[in-house]
């Protein structure tokens, strides 16, 4: 989350869009995303080009060699690109070397022709028309503090919130501090395969490789699973291209060399995945349905609905190998719908597979953008049950606040939630009227498959001891007649 002066400049920026005649939204996100690259660009290889230099090693980066391709303008502009240079331009050379040389040279980028990033960049375009804003732009954007990658992903996030769609259709609201909790709670391993079949920017994809960046950097020592880590570890789908190229650009900036991210309706019929991937991380879209005939039929086979926060988890059952995990979040309706289609995915999740957590997540998390009511699921896909006893946690705080300001406080779950979910075998002993606790399959069943916390757990009441009727009529005569006295002295003391 982004206070104080972070936040006005963020505002700045946006107002100096919309004042000049930028009027769409998400048109400004993608701009200002553009600009947001650039920078990174440039930061990244001068880290790396330190780095190489320090070692003394040789390193040829995005910067090293001029493209043959270029004409005698963009030749002229080779030394200008880079952010450190192209910061400090006039008005109309900054606006002439972005729109000549510089854009079309990032649409140019990526691992392989084909892929994601240089897919999804073929068609985009550069929309701020002129000279002085883009100015303004680039000079505010270099002025921004974003001191680490939580930062920058905090700033990207406070401009998805200003679409006008946010919170409507369910995408790209996941907060980054819930997605780093979920991926430490499912600490991604080197061999496993991931993947967002609703990806939005590809936050729980950039989670995933920043874990294993951070706790198993030596995977990059071992070809095999370095050539895992840059090309088949990553998958993503969206029906939005505006978010797949920011998507793809972001994976890109923090060093996935060839993520595989696709234009793909998941729940269509033209996605035939099966049993592909170990580990689902997602925050499907909740806020919609869809006709029968345009979902994929076998996922209608374990419960035939419309509601698209249901088809998902039929869809991540299918698509996950046999001891694959998942982690999805889901709206409070999932776990305690009564209809035939709610009661049918639990029973098979509960019946059929492994269900090991349910974390139930305070409703302000997803302010000020929605209001509703959220909870994790995690299980694993077994096809042959497993569900013994399912582990349930009540948050009630997230490190923030709950209303639609989300200012930062002290009371925060989140460390507790990781610590205890990765030590179940301590809380076996819990009681039901503690924040976590157990609960046998078979309660679960006799309560119709019913996953809401509330179901199971108990509240301790404290007894407390009232006054007798006499006592308080007796209490409130004592009070009138002080109130009399001292009515009567103020009248003595107005008339003397």
């Amino acid at each position: 989350m982004i206070t104080g002066e972070l936040k006005n400049q963020i505002d700045k920026i946006w107002e100096t869009l919309w004042t000049e005649g930028n009027a769409n939204p998400l048109t400004n996100i993608e701009q200002v995303t553009y600009l947001l690259f650039i920078k990174d660009l440039d930061e990244m290889e001068l880290t790396k080009e330190t780095e190489a230099e320090f070692l003394g090693l040789p390193y040829e980066g995005v910067f090293s060699k001029m493209p043959e391709s270029f004409n005698e303008t963009q030749k002229e502009h080779w030394t200008k690109m880079r952010w450190t240079q192209f910061k400090n331009l006039p008005a109309q050379e900054m606006f002439d070397v972005m729109t000549v040389t510089i854009f079309p040279f990032i649409k140019t980028l990526g691992a392989e022709d084909n892929s994601a990033f240089s897919k999804y960049m073929k068609d985009a375009s550069f929309q701020i028309n002129k000279a002085a804003t883009l100015q303004k732009v680039v000079t505010a954007i270099d002025n921004l503090k974003m001191v680490d990658q939580d930062t920058k992903g905090d700033v990207y996030e406070y401009l998805l919130s200003k679409l006008a769609t946010s919170g409507t259709n369910g995408q790209f609201r996941t907060p980054r501090h819930i997605i780093k909790m979920i991926v430490e709670l499912m600490k991604p391993t080197p061999e496993d395969t991931i993947i967002d079949p609703a990806m939005g920017s590809g936050g729980f994809l950039v989670a995933a490789s920043e874990y294993l960046r951070k706790n198993k950097h030596d995977l990059f020592l071992m070809p095999d699973l370095n050539k895992h880590f840059h090309n088949t570890m990553f998958y993503g789908n969206d029906m939005d291209r505006t978010m797949l190229r920011i998507g793809a650009m972001n994976m890109m900036l923090h060093g996935v060399d060839a993520p595989n991210i696709d234009y793909l309706d998941s729940l269509s019929e033209e996605n035939d995945q099966k049993e592909k991937y170990t580990l689902v991380l997602a925050n499907p879209p909740f806020k919609g349905s869809l006709d029968y005939e345009a979902v994929s039929n076998d996922l209608l086979k374990v419960a035939k609905t419309k509601k698209t926060e249901l088809l998902f988890l039929s869809l991540i059952l299918r698509i996950l190998k046999a001891g694959g995990r998942a982690a999805v979040i889901v709206p409070d309706g999932v776990l305690f719908g009564s209809s035939n289609a709610h009661k049918a995915i639990r029973k098979e999740i509960i019946d059929n597979n492994k269900l090991e957590a349910i974390i139930s997540m305070p409703s302000g998390v997803f302010k000020p953008y929605a209001g509703v009511s959220t909870g994790i699921m995690i299980f694993t896909k077994t096809g042959t049950g497993g569900t013994d006893t399912i582990w349930f946690y009540d948050m009630k705080a997230d490190g923030y606040s709950l209303d639609d300001k989300r200012a930062e406080i002290e009371a925060n779950d989140i460390g507790d939630i990781i610590k205890r979910f990765g030590n179940l075998a301590d809380e076996t002993e819990r009681k039901r009227t503690e924040q976590s606790f157990f609960v046998p399959v078979d309660e679960i069943r006799e309560q119709g498959y019913d996953l809401s916390i509330n179901k199971y757990k108990e509240i301790e009441y404290e007894e407390v001891e009232y006054k007798s009727p006499v006592e308080i009529v007796n209490d409130i005569e004592c009070l009138e007649e002080e109130i009399i006295n001292g009515l009567q002295s103020l009248k003595a003391l107005l008339k003397g």
